[in-house]
């Protein structure tokens, strides 16, 4: 009786109510962040290899978190019959997060070989589990956050989480340098230990979860069984749109994006310090973007936005082929970090929009049967793509493509390597050619107050131009107090005198 009464829900929440859920949204948020930066990324890419994981290993690695968010179609069904979504999600979110704690005890319990085995089970449960709360989850938001602030709401729980996740890789990135260091025959309990305390914030995490409040789900006019609820979002013919906009959208960057920490570890062998640093300057740029995306999305579309992060995204994927040629160059270093700036510039205004988006366009009362077919598309094409990345690693390891122009004189010959593909070149460019596919897929969605995107363009100039010419005024008054304070000083001192 007492866990009914906690996890009640109510027709109507006051404007406290809100505030209190949304405030301990954000501290879900922060760590959930706290969470996926200790035990995901490069720490878990790291991990995996230490324990002999090989490329298809790793692909498939990158898969399980997305396909078993196929766990949504029953969980549709749980959250439909008992109509609360609070308490599916607190339970799962607690026992998900439990695989954690044995995921660090690996190195401690299990040989390389048995380890990885482990490794690979246990984070399909965790992901799996996971799902069956992220269907609630997704439902909840629509009914709890005001849709006029969707964006700027988002955007602040992102950027405090972006804040908190870059500080944790910095942090996290010179402990292990200093682990492997100190004891480099024992450097897997390294990661054992940033496994932990992984653990340790999500299940603070589940805590916050539990202490936002519930608005009843709309009515239903009619029960529908659980293959119409699947099935329903694709006779409307705007939001099966926008359902194959984003499959073909998250195979292309399932494809590249899982396998960028293993080529920069393997093929142009940078060491785990500057491979942190890069994801950090993408954090930081992913960071100061935030807040303008999220101002744009509510005040044009998310479609604008998303259309217009999505180009530049791709872009900065077809610049992977230009670091990849047979051997570095001298330009290898500036066009990485090029790419991750613009990474995190665009990053910024897809993970933002590209969740408002279909919590927008799911109507009111079926949100989670939308949301849930939308999400088994998305994992369905996330699933598969890392996996046939890694099958065919080995493949396209033995094979090189490459476009040179050559010049010929009466003198002398040169010749001008203009494009290569070699090893991992080949998904980054199949992913961007995946990708410009989806974009156009998205132009056919319609959203209430789309804008053309050259409006955006022009907006977003205007706004980084304030930004500058806002950062230079303060430059030039803390030079002009800093003159006058010296001036102070010296006549101070000739008055003594």
């Amino acid at each position: 009786m007492k866990n009914e009464k906690r996890f009640t829900v109510k027709d109507n929440l006051t404007e406290e109510e809100i505030r209190y859920g949304l405030r301990n949204v954000i501290k879900d948020g922060l760590t959930s962040q706290a969470m996926g930066t200790l035990t995901g990324g490069i720490f878990l890419v790291a991990f995996a290899l230490k324990l002999g994981a090989s490329n298809m290993v790793i692909g498939l690695l990158a898969a399980i978190p997305s396909l078993a968010q196929l766990i949504q179609i029953p969980s549709v069904y749980l959250v439909e019959k008992y109509r609360i979504r609070r308490p599916i999600c607190v339970y799962s979110s607690a026992l998900s997060r439990i695989f954690w704690l044995l995921i660090a005890l690996i190195p401690f319990m299990f040989s390389l070989e048995t380890g990885l085995a482990v490794l690979i089970v246990a984070l399909l449960l965790q992901s799996a589990l996971g799902g069956i709360g992220g269907c609630g989850w997704n439902s909840w938001m629509r009914d709890l956050v005001p849709h006029d602030c969707l964006g700027s709401f988002f955007s602040k729980r992102m950027s405090l989480a972006a804040i908190l996740g870059s500080a944790l890789s910095l942090a996290a990135g010179f402990y292990l340098d200093r682990w492997k260091n100190m004891f480099p025959e024992n450097e897997l309990y390294g990661y054992s230990i940033l496994f932990f305390f992984g653990f340790l914030a999500g299940m603070l995490g589940v805590y916050f979860i539990a202490r936002i409040p519930e608005p009843s789900m709309a009515p239903l006019g009619e029960r529908l069984k659980l293959s119409k609820l699947i099935t329903q979002p694709f006779q409307d013919t705007n939001f099966r749109n926008l359902i194959m906009a984003l499959g073909p959208w998250n195979f292309a960057v399932n494809l590249a994006s899982p396998f960028f920490t293993v080529y920069m570890l393997k093929s142009l062998q940078l060491n785990m310090s500057f491979i942190i640093a890069l994801t950090v300057l993408s954090q930081i740029t992913n960071l100061a973007f935030l807040r303008i995306w999220g101002r744009f999305s509510d005040r044009f579309s998310n479609k604008s936005v998303l259309t217009i992060c999505g180009t530049v995204f791709m872009l900065t994927v077809l610049a992977w082929t230009f670091t990849a040629p047979p051997q570095k160059s001298i330009l290898t270093i500036p066009l990485l970090i090029a790419i991750h700036i613009f990474t995190g510039i665009s990053n910024a205004g897809i993970s933002l929009t590209s969740g408002n988006i279909g919590f927008k366009l799911a109507p009111k009362g079926k949100a989670t049967g939308y949301l849930a077919s939308m999400g088994i598309v998305n994992s369905l094409s996330a699933g598969i793509a890392p996996v046939l990345g890694g099958i065919f690693a080995d493949f396209f390891t033995k094979r090189q493509f490459s476009w040179t122009m050559t010049w010929t004189g009466p003198e002398n010959e040169v010749a001008f390597q203009v494009f290569n593909l070699h090893e991992w070149g080949f998904f980054f460019f199949f992913a961007f050619l995946i990708g410009l596919y989806a974009i156009h897929r998205l132009t056919k969605v319609k959203e209430p107050g789309e804008v053309e995107e050259r409006v955006i363009i022009y907006e977003f100039i205007y706004e980084v131009g304030r930004s500058i010419k806002a950062i230079i005024m303060i430059r030039n008054r803390l030079r002009y107090t800093s003159q006058f304070a010296l001036l102070v000083v010296r006549n101070s001192f000739r008055r003594l005198k």
